[in-house]
């Protein structure tokens, strides 16, 4: 039995030391670039909520408009930025929703995120 536990050993610290770790990707949210007094029409206003309510330019939405609304926009103005603000506590999956919406839209690199501290 114990010539057994040796090679059971041996063969999980030989598979421990060769197994290769898949490098983690970072959410692509760029910091918000400084204003310079600009037109601030030109970009989109997204908010959320520590209890994941979305607010699109001041109105409410579910994360299923999010999308629609983020195309429409891109339709309309085609150089329109998307200012992200959340909370300190809000979930990161929709943060990476709202992110991966912008993204099939077109938004590569116009997506900026702001953390607002807690009122």
């Amino acid at each position: 039995m114990t010539p057994m536990l040796d090679i059971v050993f041996i063969l999980l610290i030989f598979f421990i030391v060769t197994t290769t770790f898949a490098a983690e990707e970072t959410i692509g949210i760029e910091a918000p670039a400084p204003t310079d007094g600009g037109n601030p029409s030109s970009a989109m206003l997204i908010q959320v909520t520590e209890e994941g309510l979305i607010s699109i330019n001041g109105r409410y939405a579910d994360i299923g408009a999010v999308g629609a609304n983020i195309e429409r926009v891109k339709a309309e103005m085609p150089d329109a930025m998307i200012v992200l603000e959340v909370r300190p506590k809000t979930r990161v999956g929709i943060i990476a929703l709202i992110r991966d919406a912008a993204y099939d839209a077109g938004f590569v690199d116009g997506v900026s995120l702001k953390l607002v501290d807690a009122d």
